[in-house]
């Protein structure tokens, strides 16, 4: 008896288990499902867009560049989507480049390889690819690495983080020219063994504290801005709250932003110009962009 019990109350975990992450998948295809909305309500105006450009040989290495039409010599966004590492794609994401591109950013919305059938660092690597190429064709493209911001939500804003704070080191050209990082609703410091979610993300032999970006955190001179949605049920508060605290031992900056009214998703939907009279999350980006990237002679 005591073994049918066991064995029961195993399957009883395991079922809520499996709810618990097809609600979280039917949250992210609901989410792609008002992305598409979100695109095709965003303004034409003020910018244009040069769609897949290759910034490698690979499939998944294209990115949609979000030319701002307002100044020269503008700030680059390089904005990293989410979706547990599994799902995504640039093309849910115009809303996030008019977003920003009508206040005199440029902004780069990237690809980069999935899970299961890639694993870390393959998705850093994708970012460290795509920065080389952006720095070596701007002349082309008709951009400026001079300053450069790294945005991402989620999964996306973990490899911007890892980019930086990694077990081995990226020998990145423009790696001086990144001026501030825009962290929303990331996952820094997290056992990923066994998590529904991650679990196929990483390679599960190797042990979290030699993969977490906390872990590798170094003295520099980035701004770092991490964005918490007030009601994330994905996300624990504690990734954001504990790189904070290893960001400061180290003396680096780091501010936390809480957004009220939002959740895990809704937290990157609220970026959109259709929303924004809502949500203060837009207004709140553009106020540290500006204090980050504009305050030596920008516009």
């Amino acid at each position: 008896m005591l073994f049918r019990n066991k064995i029961q109350s195993a399957q009883k975990n395991l079922l809520k288990k499996y709810k618990f992450v097809r609600s979280i998948y039917r949250d992210f295809r609901l989410y792609d499902l008002g992305s598409i909305t979100l695109n095709r309500l965003t303004p034409k105006k003020g910018y244009v867009i040069r769609q897949n450009v290759a910034y490698g040989l690979k499939a998944r290495q294209r990115l949609d560049l979000y030319i701002s039409s307002q100044v020269e010599a503008k700030p680059l966004i390089v904005f990293v989507h989410g979706g547990a590492w599994s799902h995504g794609d640039k093309s849910a994401y115009k809303f996030v480049g008019e977003a920003f591109a009508r206040f005199g950013y440029d902004v780069a919305v990237m690809n980069y390889h999935l899970a299961p059938e890639h694993k870390f660092p393959s998705y850093i690597d994708d970012l460290a690819v795509a920065l080389g190429f952006l720095d070596q064709q701007q002349i082309k493209l008709g951009i400026s690495t001079q300053k450069i911001a790294l945005m991402g939500h989620s999964a996306g804003a973990f490899n911007i983080v890892s980019l930086v704070y990694h077990p081995r080191h990226y020998q990145l050209a423009v790696k001086q020219n990144i001026k501030a990082i825009i962290g929303i609703a990331g996952p820094y410091h997290f056992d990923y063994k066994g998590d529904p979610l991650a679990e196929n993300a990483f390679d599960q032999a190797v042990p979290y504290q030699q993969v977490m970006p906390y872990y590798f955190v170094e003295k520099n001179d980035i701004q770092h801005y991490l964005f918490l949605a007030e009601n994330d049920q994905i996300v624990k508060d504690k990734n954001t709250l504990d790189l904070q605290a290893k960001l400061q031992e180290r003396g680096n900056h780091c501010e936390i932003k809480v957004i009220p009214k939002t959740g895990h998703i809704s937290i990157m939907g609220s970026v959109s110009s259709l929303f924004s009279r809502f949500f203060v999350t837009r207004s709140a980006i553009i106020q540290v962009l500006d204090q980050s990237l504009k305050k030596d002679g920008y516009h």
